[in-house]
């Protein structure tokens, strides 16, 4: 606790699969943030919520229709839980909180705790011990109490087991931006103020570091003043009118009032921010991906032969541009056995290690267009049996409340049913989650990304790929700006208001050639996907760069 300094609050942590608090990308990103700031022995300790039900387990019928139900996890075997508590008012009720605790031990032994908020406690009533139930379930006004729990109830549990040294809280995404608030207070009384003045504003402000994750403007969460003056109460939600003119409950733009840094996650990112929220310096640091988590067990056996510090310093993952081609294809088809294997367990379906595998995995809406690949099926056919065979294997689950998501499942799934040929095949697995991530972004021959520009903030499963030497294919939005190169590290997607057509014509005239060729073309793009994007886009990288430029640490 002495010398703690950082203080990492994200609404999910996703640390595997066995404890399913995230729903992906965003979540599973700050799992790899706080390894890595283990592995570099920062000084920072991070908070979050329990989510005794996690998001949900997703099943899909023959026809690609998803269901969901909860998914409980036995909380007592992977954390400690704290003897303290702290309490928050919510709803006029005096809810109490407690907190577990989960270590992350860096390579070099150093840890990070997190601790994972929970009101699951004899002293609330039933309403509130659910609040820390389940990841992004319920109305508004779940969701708000959720983040006053996350926010409030994080900053006063901090304080209670002893981080008396905190010097930078990090909002990871707006969630946690009632953080502020509790600042502010803390700030006046400190001052011996009953009423917040503008001093304590700006020494909140020059705390305070925010990262926004999407484009997308519903991501950022925004309350109506009822449901705010119902969670908050007259007291709490005063003060935030007080201080400032709001129609509504904005956490994006409460969290950006009061943070001396902001970044987005990606260049481009960091741009479509600037053009969102206007009057805001917004800077970028591009993503990354913790090496050592995502580089499947034949790729870590190939970094240990060549570049045996590589998990200490990433950047030297750039000197496998010298590894012979022979051992990049002998890792890879060791990792694509793996991903053919437990797509026979999972569906029952045959896919041939020899034969060219496509992957897609994201969240299915509608920005991110998971069935772009299947517009034109007749093509799709025509090239496989021209060019070389194709098989295609998706995952990824829909919001429950996500009609359109759903929508293209279930297109996906028909389109699959409706191919009826051996020269293409597909298959959909369903409850998408790390293990079955790792799998994917390790066993495909091609990792494809087909967003909406400039919808996607960053993308982090290509970067997963790239590492393990799977190239994209992907539209250019989010970090594939900073790392495409064509036919070097991969290919882009470049077809404006008919990207399915460039997508089609990059595999006919390129991809599939070079992978069914004779030479060693398609391995030396793959080795160039390791070697450029891997050695850059990990978080060793990355959490430098928010130490030296958010967290204001030397180290």
């Amino acid at each position: 606790m002495s010398g703690t300094k950082i203080a990492y609050f994200s609404m999910e942590v996703g640390l595997g699969d066995e404890m399913p608090t995230y729903s992906g990308g965003l979540g599973v990103l700050a799992g790899d943030t706080l390894r890595a700031a283990a592995d570099r022995g920062a000084p920072l300790v991070a908070v979050t919520l329990l989510h005794r039900k996690g998001y949900f387990r997703q099943t899909l019928d023959s026809t690609g229709v998803q269901s969901e139900e909860a998914d409980e996890w036995a909380v007592t075997e992977h954390l400690v839980p704290m003897k303290e508590v702290v309490k928050v008012s919510i709803s006029g009720q005096s809810v109490a909180i407690r907190a577990w605790r989960k270590q992350i031990v860096g390579v070099l032994g150093d840890e990070v705790p997190v601790y994972f908020l929970d009101c699951d406690l004899p002293d609330n009533d039933d309403s509130s011990r659910r609040l820390t139930d389940s990841l992004y379930g319920g109305d508004d006004r779940y969701r708000l109490a959720q983040e006053a729990v996350l926010g409030i109830g994080g900053v006063r549990m901090l304080d209670a087991l002893g981080y008396t040294e905190v010097t930078t809280y990090h909002m990871n995404e707006g969630h946690a931006a009632l953080l502020t608030l509790e600042l502010i207070e803390r700030s006046a009384r400190a001052g011996g103020r009953d009423e917040p003045e503008s001093e304590d504003i700006e020494t909140v402000r020059d705390h305070c570091v925010f990262t926004t994750h999407t484009p997308v403007a519903a991501g950022h969460d925004r309350f109506p003043v009822d449901t705010a003056l119902e969670v908050l109460g007259a007291t709490a939600w005063g003060r935030l009118r007080q201080l400032y003119s709001m129609d509504d409950l904005n956490m994006t733009k409460l969290a950006l009032r009061h943070s001396r840094y902001v970044n987005g996650v990606a260049r481009r990112h960091g741009e479509v921010t600037r053009d969102m929220f206007e009057g805001y310096d917004i800077e970028a640091i591009t993503n990354g991906v913790h090496a050592a988590t995502w580089a499947a067990a034949s790729t870590q056996a190939l970094f240990d032969r060549h570049i045996p510090s590589w998990r200490t310093d990433n950047q030297s993952l750039r000197y496998l541009a010298l590894v012979p081609l022979e051992e990049i294809r002998g890792a890879h088809l060791k990792a694509k056995r793996a991903l053919v294997e437990e797509i026979r367990q999972r569906a029952d379906v045959s896919f041939d290690v020899d034969r060219f595998t496509i992957g897609f995995a994201r969240r299915a809406t509608a920005y991110k267009r998971g069935d772009l690949l299947l517009s034109d099926p007749e093509r799709l056919k025509r090239l496989a049996k021209e060019v070389g065979p194709i098989q295609i294997v998706y995952a990824g689950k829909a919001h429950p409340h996500d009609s359109h998501g759903k929508d293209i499942i279930r297109n996906i799934v028909a389109a699959g049913s409706g191919l009826e040929d051996d020269d293409v095949r597909l298959v959909y697995l369903s409850n998408y989650g790390m293990e079955l991530g790792g799998l994917l972004t390790a066993g495909c021959d091609l990792w494809l990304n087909t967003p909406e520009a400039p919808k996607e903030a960053s993308g982090t499963s290509g970067m997963k790929a790239a590492l393990n030497g799977v190239p994209s294919l992907s539209v250019l939005d989010g970090w594939w700006v900073e790392g495409h190169i064509e036919d070097v590290t991969g290919w882009s997607i470049e077809g404006g208001d008919d990207d399915a057509a460039s997508l089609y014509e990059k595999l006919e005239a390129k991809i599939l050639p070079l992978f069914y060729g004779n030479g060693d073309g398609y391995e030396r793009v793959a080795r160039f996907a390791m070697s450029l994007n891997g050695s850059f886009f990990n978080t060793e990288r990355m959490v430098s760069e928010y130490s030296r430029n958010a967290y204001r640490l030397a180290r």
